[in-house]
């Protein structure tokens, strides 16, 4: 049964009495996740033997008929734009792109148009099934405004729940790039450190002592550049917390170049390059980081996919002006 039709029927078996209402809509379901099913009973939309039951928590008894009515995704309240996209990858079910640098994920006040949001709505028109009863895409992981590279974002509920369960369990693998100060030692390792907000600075998150969430990253350097002042160094997330390698590679003493928030490079780093590379890294307008591949098991085909992107023009750009050294 799908979640395609407008009104799912059931019936409690002998070994179902006894259950929650939402446990076991749940179970039958799976396509729509517990917290919609709950919404919808409260909503009215649950008949059990031709009544109206509107509490969750109610226990089935075995030979009850249920009925669920599942209206239809309500539009989307941000509006579709046409924003060009960069997409790696599409079908029914899900797609993959490439973000660029400057472009906000979600819409939030003060910033509710010109997001990746409003362009997906645009892009996907009727193919996007509703996420929460929402015409609208299902974003599984979040990038940071000035960070670029590859994104999956559901089309359904039901491939929105298996990929967000994909990443808490960390059944996919994600590699960064970044432009780091120093040359990290040793050349590979891994950094850990729960993090939280940042009890200095409650805009940034940072490395705590207590509370936080775990986190983890394990990199590699892949070149040193400007003889040992800077380094081009691969991530691999082991863990998904907001400013996750930002934060532990500046807890390690090799914060991203451009970094706003973590990254200002000391007067004796900057006095190390050349007069061009200075004013590269003068005039780069953002953090050095790209996630450069995106690996996963396709929620509904099963297949294994892989999409990996290349350095974007910036990011090359700063990278040769500190090869030039």
């Amino acid at each position: 049964m799908t979640v395609d039709d407008t009104r799912q029927k059931l019936e409690v078996s002998a070994e179902e009495a006894g259950q929650r209402l939402d446990r076991f809509l749940t179970a039958h379901l799976p396509d729509l996740s517990r917290s919609r099913l709950k919404a919808l009973i409260e909503d009215g939309h649950l008949q059990v033997d031709g009544a109206t039951i509107m509490q969750p928590s109610a226990r089935v008894k075995q030979g009850q008929r249920l009925e669920l009515h599942v209206p239809e995704a309500a539009p989307a309240l941000p509006e579709g734009e046409a924003i060009p996209l960069d997409i790696l990858f599409e079908d029914e079910h899900l797609l993959v792109l490439n973000k660029p640098a400057g472009l906000v994920v979600h819409p939030a006040p003060g910033n509710m148009t010109g997001t990746l949001v409003n362009a997906l709505i645009a892009h996907c028109g009727d193919s996007l099934k509703g996420i929460g009863g929402i015409k609208r895409p299902g974003i599984v992981h979040r990038l940071d405004k000035d960070t670029s590279g590859v994104m999956v974002v559901a089309k359904t509920e039901a491939v929105h729940k298996a990929l967000v369960d994909a990443f808490a369990k960390r059944d996919l693998e994600r590699r960064y790039l970044a432009l780091v100060w120093g040359l990290p030692a040793p050349s590979s390792g891994r950094i850990e450190g729960n993090i939280g907000r940042s009890p200095r600075n409650r805009k940034k998150m940072a490395v705590v002592t207590s509370g936080g969430r775990e986190a983890a990253t394990r990199y590699r350097v892949l070149e040193s550049l400007a003889q040992g002042t800077a380094a081009l160094v691969e991530c691999k997330l082991e863990t998904g917390r907001t400013h996750q390698i930002r934060v532990h590679m500046t807890e390690a003493g090799y914060p991203l170049i451009g970094d706003p928030l973590y990254g200002r490079a000391s007067q004796a780093r900057m006095r190390a390059l050349t007069a061009a590379a200075q004013s590269a890294v003068k005039a780069f307008p953002r953090q050095a980081l790209h996630a450069a591949s995106l690996g996963f098991r396709h929620p509904a085909s099963c297949e294994c996919l892989e999409f990996a992107t290349e350095l974007p023009s910036d990011i090359q750009a700063l990278k040769d002006s500190l090869e030039a050294l």
